[in-house]
């Protein structure tokens, strides 16, 4: 039986997914892994070794090695062939701030996005309470859950909200809010568009997720305080 391969840590999903030559249409279309578009990254473009690379990634050397040759010939394939280009997929996950070697420090990412919180009183969570998440724009549901600057938080018990915090967000790193809702012990949250590696680790840190809901936050609390 063959090993399960080994989840590999990347800083953060590429701000570019899709590339394409001027003015050709309907070419293939070739699927660089997130993973490997980080190992391509970090060798080629944050000038990294193999080994440096492995560490930051949480995997082997080899195991580089090998991503790397596979990046390497779909993008020259790419280029040569005037192909298309997309980074999707791929066994990854985003990194939480534990990564204990990054850029040759020790990482900050989760810090840096709690410490941006404008107004993070009363994180601490009372016994008996459900915390409820709601992701927002102004006073509407978000979106999209990955844009989102904001959320609001209501404390619930027995059915009445005892509670309610507004947390504004700044300069957050993209893929962090899974983790910063975990820090503020969210139990619930609702949201409208979310991506599925953002589903995916909420999921992890046991938030339970209602999308695709749309309209008022005060109109989505109230909803929610019905069915639970």
């Amino acid at each position: 039986m063959s090993r399960p391969q080994k989840c590999r840590r990347v800083c953060a999903e590429p701000r570019f997914s899709q590339f394409a030559p001027q003015g050709v249409q309907g070419r293939e279309t070739i699927i660089l892994s997130t993973d490997e578009y980080e190992v391509f990254r970090l060798v080629d473009y944050e000038n990294k070794t193999h080994e440096e690379c492995a560490k930051q990634m949480d995997i082997s050397r080899t195991t580089v090695t090998e991503i790397y040759d596979s990046a390497r010939k779909k993008i020259a394939k790419f280029l040569v062939n005037g192909l298309s280009l997309k980074i999707s997929g791929g066994n990854y996950r985003i990194c939480d701030g534990s990564a204990s070697c990054c850029m040759g420090r020790k990482c900050g990412r989760a810090a840096d996005a709690v410490q941006s919180i404008s107004n993070p009183e009363k994180i601490e969570k009372p016994q008996g309470i459900v915390r409820v998440a709601i992701v927002c724009e102004n006073e509407d549901v978000s979106p999209h859950f990955g844009h989102s600057q904001s959320f609001v938080l209501y404390d619930v018990k027995d059915g009445d909200i005892i509670f309610k915090n507004t947390v504004k967000l700044s300069n957050v790193p993209r893929g962090t809010l899974p983790d910063i809702l975990k820090e503020f012990h969210a139990d619930k949250l609702i949201c409208d568009g979310i991506g599925t590696v953002a589903l995916g680790r909420l999921q992890e840190n046991g938030i339970e997720i209602f999308s695709e809901i749309s309209g008022s936050v005060e109109q989505a609390i109230e909803n929610l305080l019905k069915s639970i």
